[in-house]
């Protein structure tokens, strides 16, 4: 008509969400919502000379305290780099404080230039094999799901409590209603336990390796999320399972990146380049990208470009580097050649830290008797690192032995680790044994050890292991790395042990700094040394011990398959 939008985005090529192509049009903005695509005039007209606006990029499971930042620094890194929404599950800030953290993220998660929806977490703690900082049952978790931004039950991990009945799980699930839904969390699970965890009204997976995992989840009506992180690789070898039939129901996400890969990688945009230099076409990328997300989720206004949606947009210059060269969030330019605009940015208030949140390292006195780890013989069971996954061996293998107790062997590439419990002083701990972290000298210590965050740290020596363990509490929580009696590198993360209040840019820097560190005392460069370290106290991924029946597949003590081929 007459009236003029307020701004008009001309000479475009639109990529088409629905249709999966690109068409050369304008697009009208009005209140931060896109009101056609068309011939239009505007109050302020920008040429964009046929260069290409897709939506915003989504993130369909994404954990933001496994960023190290808080949901602004968060914001900062991936907003420049295309993601304008995630649906996060602060899965980990509650299993350290608890209701109140997942209140934090909320209120902290406000007012961003990041579309942020939540996913509540369904395993705090992870399992009844754990001491987390919080137990959250069913009647905790309701009130939340009252919040617009709530969209459902987090990655419902505890596969055994699904298909055993137990009335806590259960408890959770039939608070989901018909407009809610469940995401899973089912490493290998096949068969009638696949079919019966779906039953159960778990609508996706994002921890499939293979694709015939792929294949199971997709033919049981559940949506697949190819996962690319720091820690766990995934995207190469499950895009051969994607085709014309079944790409609607394939999303992205990042699930666990470190900052400086959000930076310098990107986030779903390095998804999205990756898959299509791999052979994936550019409208199948784009809409596991955008579309398909947000259909899954029922997130209405966004995820595709048309009448009515949010005006969150991405300019690129071509169809080659999946760098935007600009990012729209409710319509507002946001961020320019990969860099937030500072005028947006600093007028966000940032709410403060619950003291919970900021007092969560309570240990104590730590000593070297702690982490003597006594020993029958001289075998003994040992965790085996797999490259590029999460999975790892149950090995039993000789090692040497000083007086009765098992001690490192950096140069066999066996190294102690130990777990503490941190949140409630009980001195609770847990010794055991590494192989193929590569770690020469020194140690590693760091409050970021899934699910339940206590303190884990890893070394070459006790005496190293004590020093870093120790340098923790008094700054609240982080990652530290000493060698020959001092530390070396350390990076504080108050916020819960988890996340730091320093900038993106700051945190990276820092990251970066000790990841090199790392890195120069052995550790193997097929690893992310923080995030590989922070999952070798996951109790819900599946070890995997070659036994006379096969390879058998154990997960909280319980066989849940065999491979008698191998």
């Amino acid at each position: 008509g007459k009236v003029k939008a307020q701004l008009v985005l001309k000479n475009a090529h639109v990529f088409a969400g629905f249709t999966g192509k690109f068409i050369k049009t304008d697009i009208a903005v009005q209140d931060g919502y896109i009101a056609g695509l068309g011939q239009y005039v505007g109050e302020k007209e920008i040429d964009l000379q046929g260069r290409y606006i897709t939506p915003g990029f989504i993130d369909s499971h994404v954990h933001i305290e496994s960023s190290m930042l808080t949901p602004f620094g968060f914001a900062q890194a991936v907003v420049p780099m295309g993601t304008t929404t995630v649906v996060a599950d602060p899965h980990e800030i509650a299993n350290v404080g608890g209701e109140t953290g997942i209140q934090y993220m909320l209120d902290a998660s406000e007012d961003l230039p990041l579309q942020i929806k939540f996913m509540l977490p369904s395993c705090v703690p992870a399992t009844p094999l754990e001491d987390a900082g919080a137990v959250l049952n069913a009647k905790v978790l309701r009130p939340f799901l009252k919040d617009s931004r709530v969209l459902g039950l987090g990655e419902l991990m505890d596969v055994p409590g699904v298909l055993n009945e137990s009335k806590t799980v259960w408890d959770k699930l039939n608070m989901i209603g018909p407009h809610h839904f469940v995401d899973g969390h089912a490493p290998m699970l096949k068969g009638k336990e696949l079919m019966g965890y779906a039953a159960a009204g778990v609508d996706s997976d994002h921890e499939c390796v293979t694709v015939e995992e792929a294949e199971d989840r997709l033919a049981a009506g559940m949506y697949l999320m190819i996962r690319e992180g720091s820690a766990a690789h995934n995207l190469e070898a499950l895009l051969p399972v994607i085709n014309d039939h079944n790409s609607r129901f394939c999303c992205f996400c990042a699930d666990d990146r470190h900052p400086g890969d959000l930076m310098n990688e990107g986030g779903v945009n390095a998804m999205v380049r990756e898959a299509i230099k791999l052979g994936l076409p550019v409208w199948q990328a784009l809409q596991m990208a955008t579309v398909n997300p947000a259909t899954y989720f029922g997130i209405r206004d966004t995820g595709v470009i048309a009448p009515g949606r949010r005006a969150d947009l991405l300019i690129f210059p071509d169809l080659e580097n999946w760098q935007p060269d600009e990012v729209y969030t409710g319509g507002k330019l946001v961020a320019k050649d990969g860099k937030c605009i500072k005028e947006i940015w600093d007028t966000i208030e940032i709410p403060p830290v619950p003291t919970r949140l900021s007092k969560s390292v309570n240990l104590p006195e730590l000593s070297l008797e702690q982490f003597a780890l006594p020993i029958k013989g001289n075998m003994a069971n040992v965790i085996g690192l797999i490259p590029k996954q999460l999975l790892t061996h149950h090995l039993w293998q000789e090692l040497p032995v000083k007086d009765g107790m098992a001690t490192a062997s950096p140069d066999e590439d066996i190294l102690k680790l130990a777990v503490f419990e941190r949140h409630h002083n009980t001195g609770k701990r847990g010794i055991g044994l590494v192989k193929g972290f590569g770690l020469k000298k020194g140690a590693i210590a760091q409050t970021i050890g899934h699910d339940s965050h206590n303190l884990i740290v890893i070394g070459t020596n006790d005496e190293d292991m004590l020093i870093a363990s120790r340098s923790l509490e008094s700054c609240g929580g982080g990652i530290a790395i000493a060698v020959d009696g001092k530390v070396e590198e350390i990076l504080p993360l108050p916020v819960g042990g988890l996340m730091t209040d320093k900038s993106a840019t700051d945190a990276a820097k820092q990251a970066e700094k000790m990841e090199k560190l790392a890195f120069s005392l052995g550790v193997d460069r097929e690893y992310d040394p923080f995030l590989t370290l922070a999952f070798l106290s996951l109790p819900v991924i599946p070890e995997l011990k070659l036994t006379d029946r096969g390879l058998v597949k154990v997960l909280d003590g319980r066989i849940i398959g065999i491979d008698e081929k191998v």
